[in-house]
């Protein structure tokens, strides 16, 4: 009899033991896992995770607590989270719509979870991906979209909603809002510098997020101060650090000085502590630079490497390939004088990096891959932009933090 009673009491207790454990979909044990906001590398720990979930981080010695369909072992590897690419396009016309959606498994297979598509010309369809990848209709990373960005009259790019009044611009940003648009894109390619600030001005009444390029007849302060969120490349940086940034927004303003000439000037009175000057500015005003170096490097040094043996090509569709040609045909134009401007011109502007860190600029990881940015690959460059970070200055665990901490906070 008591050995009966024994024997009870044993199924009981092992069975209720069984009931405890947490039944979870993946364990990874053994790895390095990386504490992205204080670069401590954490060991001894598992991860749980139950569908797309993570349920927690936990001592090894917990490891018992879990019932999980899959243990995963990192030994000798390093645990991050999910990666952001905050500036990628989706575009080439509705015959290139299969080939877009196809880049969707790019990003997952390097590690990356979430994108941000700073407008093209296929705006309906990303929305509607959007919503099937929240759904978990559709495989892919989180996506925030802007929908189609808004510019001047006669706007060079396909697809842009162009405002010229006020009235026009609410309109807009009603339709916008319409669509449930993540934020609002704004370039300037041919917008009137009174309009983008007045976009800038209301889109903040309605708690609309902002990107956008700044207009030569604008300076930083002026877009910064407005409320503009975040600042895509490093060129416009560059020009927020000249002495005559005011002067040269002022003459091109009033007609009197072309984009192209004002460059130089810019470039030749560049001061370090103005700049930094104006990088705490925007950093008081909460504005993010997206800094999209891999296609301002691969453009700069297409005399060096043509792309033309990248294995990566085979991933990308044939029409999306053929978008290439605009920027190549482009800078084939150019003789040695301008290739080597294009090359300083990069050299600097990557450099300005460690200052705008160095300000409290918030840096956000940005590739610019998509249709027509040539040999700019989903996925991958994302990897290679975090490289040209780390050589242009930043530390590694900066460059991490730029890919993964703003998108958690977007």
């Amino acid at each position: 009899m008591r050995v009966f009673l024994g024997l009870l009491i044993l199924l009981a207790t092992t069975k209720a033991a069984f009931a405890q454990k947490q039944a979870v979909d993946v364990l990874i044990k053994s790895g390095n896992l990386i504490d992205v906001r204080t670069g401590t590398i954490l060991t001894k720990k598992i991860i749980a995770t139950r569908g797309k979930t993570i349920v927690g981080v936990f001592d090894e010695s917990e490891l018992k607590n879990f019932q999980a369909k899959q243990v995963v072992d990192a030994t000798g590897k390093f645990i991050i989270p999910g990666l952001w690419d905050m500036h990628v396009h989706f575009g080439g016309g509705d015959t290139l719509i299969e080939e877009n959606k196809n880049l969707f498994p790019l990003y997952i297979a390097h590690g990356i979870t979430g994108i941000r598509d700073a407008a093209a010309d296929l705006s309906t369809s990303v929305l509607k991906w959007r919503d099937q990848i929240s759904k978990g209709e559709l495989a892919g990373p989180t996506l925030f979209t802007s929908g189609p960005k808004l510019e001047g009259y006669k706007s060079s790019w396909v697809g842009d909603i162009e405002v010229s009044t006020p009235a026009e611009v609410d309109k807009m940003l009603d339709s916008l809002q319409g669509l449930k648009v993540d934020f609002v894109k704004i370039t300037d390619n041919a917008i009137k510098p009174d309009i983008y600030l007045y976009i800038l001005q209301e889109a903040k009444k309605r708690g609309m997020k902002t990107s956008g390029h700044v207009p030569f007849a604008l300076t930083m302060d002026e877009v910064s101060s407005a409320g503009l969120g975040s600042v895509e490349h490093m060129s416009y940086v560059l020009k927020a650090g000249s002495t005559r940034d005011k002067e040269v927004a002022d003459k091109v303003r009033s007609g009197q000085l072309t984009t192209r000439l004002a460059s130089p000037m810019i470039a030749q009175s560049f001061d370090e502590a103005t700049a930094l000057a104006v990088y705490q500015r925007m950093a008081k005003n909460g504005t993010f630079v997206v800094p999209t170096l891999n296609i301002s490097r691969t453009v700069a040094y297409l005399d060096q490497d043509n792309h033309q043996n990248d294995s990566y090509l085979q991933y990308i569709g044939q029409g999306l390939k053929n978008t290439y040609a605009w920027r190549v045909n482009r800078v084939a134009k150019d003789g040695p004088d301008a290739i080597a401007e294009r090359h300083a011109v990069y050299e600097k502007s990557a450099s300005l990096l460690p200052l705008l860190h160095k300000a409290g600029v918030r840096i956000m990881a940005g590739t610019d891959a998509g249709f027509l940015n040539s040999y700019v690959y989903p996925g991958l460059g994302l990897h290679h932009e975090l490289g040209y970070f780390v050589k242009a200055g930043l530390t590694p665990l900066q460059a991490l933090q730029s890919a993964i901490i703003p998108g958690q906070s977007f």
